[in-house]
Order: C-alpha cells, then sequence, then structure tokens
C-alpha cells in the first residue's frame, strides 16, 4: 500500500479571518503525556475509494496525521503551508496524510475539497470520528506526528502564524517543523503539546427527542435573522446555516462562538447608539441557543418556520443597471515586497440625464483575493484635474498605477470584508450625474494561486425625485506617524457642517494595528454626545453601523473621531512592531478614516460641499 502521493505544489488559499474559530489547550487533549499515548491501528478510505492503513507506514521515519476540514477559515489559510511541509519532509521518509471527521463533510465534498486545493496527499473519511476520538483530536487543522509504532510524539497546532481574529506576517514559532526536525535527529520532542486555533471537529451525535427549547419552536427562526446573512453559500462566511442538519452538526463551534460573543460579529457598544443593523444577540436569543444545544439540539414536533427568502444573485435585488471593469485583471499569485498597488479601472456611464441611486452593490469577480472595492463617482473635469499623472485616463481604460486620493469625495459604495451594501430608505438617494465616470478602486491581496478578476457594481434608480441627497464624507487624519512599539498611539480627525444635515450610519476604517475608534458629535450648544464606540476594532470586519433613526445635526455641528493604535509586539496582528508606521494604502501601512454617511435636503437651494 502506497503512504506517499506527491502532487506538484498548487493551493487554494480561503481567506475568511474572524469567522467561527477557536482554541483548546493541551489539557483539554488528555491528561497523559504525549509520548505515552499510541494510536490504534487504523484502516480508512480515501477520496479515491482505496485502503489507507496506518499498519502499512512502518517503515517510514515519522507520520504526519492532519485533521481537516473542508470549509474552516484557518484550515484553509494552512493547506499552502502542508503542501511546502509535504514537499520539504516527504524525501527525507516522513509520511503525510489527512483525515476529515466532520459528520457533514461527505466523501464527495471532500474529495471536490482535495481536488479543488491539489492536497498533494491523501484525505480520508473517519466515519464516525473514531479516528478523532481515539487520538483526542479537537480542531482542524490539529497535527499528529506519530512514530513508525504509532506512538504520539507531538500532538498541536502547525505553527503560530495564524490565530482567531490574526494572521502574522510570519510566524514566530513552527512547533510542527521543530517536532520533525528532532524526531527525524533521533532526540525526544521538547514541545509535545500545543494549543490549536481552529474549527471544532462536527461530531457525530444523536440529537435528543424532546426539550424545552426546540429547532422548530424558538432556534431556526433565531438562526434565520442572525446567521443566514452571512452564513449561506456564496457569501463571506464559511458553514452554510440553512437547515437543521447544518445547524446542529455545527452545534459546538456554535455553542464556542455564541458563549465568547464573537459570533454574530458586531463590535459597537451597547452603550452608545442604537442601529438597524446590529447583528448581535439578544441576551434571550443567547440563552435560548445555549440551551438548544445543551439539551441536544432537539429537533421539535411543531412545523419549521418557512425558509427566509434571499436574494439568489443580488443582496439588494435585481439591479436596473450592471457595470463591470472594463476589462480583466490578472491577479498574482504571490505579491511583491510592496503588496499590490491599488488598481483603478474607469467606467463611464453614458447616462444624458443626472440619475438617482438609491441601492448600490459592488460585487467582486475573484471574491478570494478582492480585498476590497471601492466605487467612486467622478466627471471629467474631476478626473483631469485629480488623475492627470495617474497614467492611462480613457474612460474605457484603466488608470494605472498611481495614486488616487478620494476619500469620501464622489464615494457611492463598497465592498469589503463584514460591509454590507448600500440601502437608502425611499426618498433618500445618492446623485449619479450626467456623464459621469465610476472609478473602481481596486485592492488586491494575493492568494497564491494566479487569478482572473472582473469585478461589477449594481445601481437601483430610485423610482421618484428624492427628498434628500445622500453624501459621504471621509474624516481622516492623514499624517500618521506611529512609534515604534508603541501600544496606545493616538490620532483625532473632525469634521464641521455648515448646514443642517441628517446623520444616517458610520463606518470606522483602520488597519491592522486598529485598537479603537470613537465618534462624538459636538452640539452648537456645547454639547457632547458619543455616536458610536468600538471599544476593539476588528480589521477583519469592516462594519457599517447604520442608525436606527437619523440623527439631526444642525449647523456648525462638529464630529470629532478618536482612534488608538497598537504598535507594540502584543498585536499579533501587527507587520513589525520595529517599524515607525505612516498613512499608506497597504495594510502594513496604516489609515485612520472615520467615514459617514448623511442626508441633505434637496427643498433647500443651499449647497454643502
Amino acid at each position: 500500500m502506497r503512504c506517499l502521493l506527491r502532487i506538484p505544489l498548487a493551493l487554494l488559499l480561503l481567506i475568511c479571518p474572524a469567522a467561527s474559530v477557536g482554541v483548546v489547550s493541551a489539557n483539554e487533549v488528555t491528561s497523559r503525556p504525549t509520548a505515552e499515548r499510541v494510536a490504534r491501528p487504523f484502516t480508512l478510505k480515501d477520496t479515491a475509494g482505496k485502503n489507507w492503513s496506518l499498519a502499512d507506514c512502518k517503515d517510514s521515519k515519522a507520520i504526519v496525521v492532519l485533521f481537516l476540514g473542508t470549509e474552516c477559515p484557518i484550515n484553509n489559510q494552512y493547506l499552502p503551508r502542508l503542501a511546502e511541509l509535504h514537499e520539504q519532509y516527504a524525501p527525507k521518509g516522513v509520511v503525510f496524510v489527512g483525515i476529515n471527521s466532520n459528520v457533514h463533510d461527505t466523501n464527495v465534498r471532500i474529495e471536490a475539497h482535495a481536488k479543488a486545493n491539489k492536497i498533494p496527499f491523501p484525505v480520508l473519511k473517519d466515519s464516525g470520528n473514531v479516528v478523532a476520538d481515539d487520538l483526542g483530536a479537537r480542531r482542524t487543522p490539529e497535527a499528529f506526528v506519530l512514530s513508525p509504532t504509532g506512538r504520539i510524539l507531538y500532538q498541536g497546532r502547525i505553527d503560530d502564524q495564524i490565530g482567531i481574529g490574526y494572521r502574522r506576517k510570519a510566524p514566530t514559532r513552527q512547533e510542527l517543523v521543530e517536532a520533525l526536525n528532532e524526531v527525524l535527529a533521533g532526540k525526544p520532542v521538547t514541545t509535545p503539546t500545543t494549543e490549536v486555533a481552529g474549527c471544532l471537529i462536527a461530531r457525530a451525535r444523536k440529537p435528543s427527542r424532546t426539550g424545552t427549547v426546540t429547532w422548530t419552536g424558538q432556534v431556526a427562526s433565531i438562526v434565520q435573522q442572525r446567521c443566514q446573512e452571512c452564513h449561506r453559500p456564496g457569501q463571506v462566511a464559511p458553514m452554510s446555516l440553512l437547515s437543521y442538519e447544518d445547524v446542529s452538526s455545527w452545534q459546538e463551534m456554535i455553542r464556542e462562538v455564541v458563549s465568547e460573543r464573537r459570533m454574530p460579529p458586531w463590535h459597537a457598544d451597547p452603550a452608545h447608539g442604537q442601529f438597524s443593523n446590529d447583528r448581535s444577540l439578544t441576551h434571550s436569543e443567547r440563552e435560548t441557543l445555549l440551551k438548544w444545544i445543551e439539551e441536544g439540539c432537539p429537533r421539535g414536533e411543531g412545523k419549521e418556520p418557512a425558509p427566509k427568502t434571499w436574494p439568489s444573485n443580488w443582496s439588494i435585488g435585481k439591479p436596473d443597471v450592471v457595470f463591470e471593469m472594463p476589462q480583466t485583471f490578472t491577479v498574482p499569485a504571490e505579491a511583491g515586497p510592496r503588496g499590490v498597488p491599488y488598481k483603478y479601472f474607469l467606467v463611464p456611464t453614458n447616462f444624458d440625464e443626472d440619475r438617482w441611486v438609491q441601492a448600490a452593490e459592488a460585487r467582486p469577480g475573484a471574491r478570494e483575493v478582492v480585498h476590497h472595492i471601492i466605487i467612486y463617482v467622478a466627471d471629467r473635469r474631476f478626473l483631469s484635474r485629480k488623475l492627470g499623472g495617474l497614467g492611462q485616463t480613457s474612460p474605457e481604460g484603466r488608470i494605472g498605477q498611481g495614486r488616487f486620493d478620494g476619500i469620501g469625495n464622489g464615494f457611492l459604495t463598497a465592498y469589503a470584508p463584514g460591509d454590507m451594501p448600500l440601502i437608502l430608505e425611499p426618498g433618500q438617494a445618492k446623485k449619479l450625474p450626467k456623464g459621469a465616470l465610476l472609478i473602481f478602486q481596486m485592492h488586491y491581496t494575493p492568494d497564491g494561486v494566479e487569478r482572473e478578476d472582473r469585478s461589477s457594481v449594481g445601481l437601483i434608480f430610485a423610482k421618484q425625485p428624492p427628498k434628500f441627497e445622500v453624501r459621504t464624507r471621509g474624516i481622516a487624519q492623514q499624517l500618521l506617524m506611529i512609534p515604534p512599539g508603541d501600544p496606545n498611539y493616538r490620532a483625532t480627525s473632525r469634521t464641521t457642517f455648515e448646514r443642517d444635515v441628517e446623520l444616517l450610519s458610520m463606518m470606522p476604517h483602520m488597519h491592522l494595528r486598529g485598537k479603537d475608534f470613537k465618534y462624538e458629535a459636538v452640539f452648537p450648544d456645547g454639547k457632547r454626545q458619543t455616536l458610536l464606540s468600538v471599544p476593539r476594532y476588528d480589521f477583519n470586519w469592516q462594519s457599517t453601523y447604520r442608525l436606527k433613526e437619523p440623527l439631526r445635526l444642525p449647523a456648525g455641528t462638529r464630529i470629532e473621531c478618536v482612534a488608538h493604535f497598537d504598535n507594540s509586539a502584543n498585536n499579533p496582528n501587527n507587520p513589525d512592531p520595529r517599524k515607525r508606521v505612516f498613512w499608506g494604502d497597504q495594510t502594513w501601512e496604516e489609515m485612520m478614516i472615520g467615514f459617514v454617511d448623511y442626508a441633505v435636503s434637496l427643498e433647500s437651494k443651499a449647497t454643502n460641499k
């Protein structure tokens, strides 16, 4: 029986940080020292239906058993690294094998996942999680190093590069590599167990028949309202949660992230403001979910609520018009030392009259590598004034390699992890002037695979002349000079409204060193009001906070923004705490922008630039 499967390195890196992941400490696994444990012999089938047996690997130097899944974000981010380790250590006599113990991952899904990611070693299906239970595996990805006789020499993470809500530029510890090197050198493993970041294995469990809380009675409606917006096919989150089977299979993962308040993702301090798009669970909803899982996830006897209807294509509904980038852009497999510079594409609208946009949605063509899209509106005079030095500026072409500082100016809509499309209330709209051009600002983050992107934006026009024009303003502080190692660098910005407006929403924006962000209104009479406080900023979720009711800001009102940055070594996201950090486009640089959407009455002829 062959234990080695050689396939060239070419893996798909699926990035969806800050999704449902967790950490297990070594003492959760077993109380026995790792070196005293021996794996029971097992035989499982690979994706081709062939038997793979641990007993056939007795002539190897070591066996690396990797517990994997098809949906876990951290698992998928590690696949390229695992392929590299296979390429490095297989010639030295180390056997690599993957095991999938998730109850919902069928052989078909496992095979498709292995092919899509070109996993260069066999992946086996562990029905009933028998092998996972024997070894004490809890998470994906979790690594075991076995001796040829099955003795467990190492159990834990691959390295410390990727964890909950962070991704270091490079690992600082590589425990799996260290363990392999020590085993091959005939030495005892210095660190036999480590904590694992990843998704809990979805084990096979028999649901309870009865309970005080049931799926049909209470839980299905909570999941529809709080989870399915993101957790459904084609959306930003992994792990579809559309059915009872989906949700019950992920019950332990749901219990963990709900208990720790990591999911649903919502970072606003509830003491300030009320928001129409608040994703957070109420106390009652949280307790109901946890009680249901505690009682064994009973389905219940009643009829399930009707499935919630979700748009099959565009979240905003069918657009009146769709504009695409004028050409496909090839995103390289790897970024250079300065990353991939922002790309700008011009798209003419060719409307012979002003149009009013009530809803807009930017959609990435290659979701895996599109970090964000910002759609700006500009006329030709603006372009000739602002973009003349950016290279090609023909309306049909790409602007090129230059820099476009368009903070808030002509901002139409955006796409970013965690953000939602522009959907305005009746009577509100953004103006698309006659003959305007759309500027696609594209930020690409390569994932190890060359990809083709042709992103687009869909627009829905107001059916009646609007009463309010909605505008976006970026309240920015570009003079950033964050000292090396500073754990709490403070930056401020402000803007004053020269006429009465209605505040609709806020979106704080920083990069990897962002720590917290606060908006305050200072009214003409001197009164202060905290509009939004985000005490734990998360770069992985670029959330817009939409007020439940518009807030009137009389002329002369000032909005002040205060943000803090953590440039210390204690910030696991920090690309380099030794560097002084300035304003810049790339994620290892920084930004400080407090975006606001506000409405201006069209009943007055006054203007507000």
